[in-house]
């Protein structure tokens, strides 16, 4: 079905989950380790995380650098 001014719908637009599986391919892991990054985090990834979740250190990190902002809140 057409919109009035001309453009399509976004029923129209949508797909099912197979269709959209044969041509949208995921990435093969090459090795265990690239299958372990993926799932778990390095601690520091995970304290800029709980920083950027935090809005004061968030944008006190932005001011003075995260490691001073981190240490300032949670450290």
């Amino acid at each position: 079905p057409k919109e009035p001014s001309g453009s399509l719908s976004t029923d129209s637009i949508k797909i099912k989950k197979e269709v959209a599986n044969a041509f949208v391919k995921r990435k093969k892991r090459s090795s265990p380790y690239e299958w372990y990054l993926e799932y778990y985090k390095s601690p520091m990834e995970q304290m800029h995380e709980r920083c950027e979740n935090y809005p004061p250190c968030d944008y006190l990190s932005d001011q003075v650098g995260f490691a001073l902002a981190y240490n300032r809140f949670f450290g």
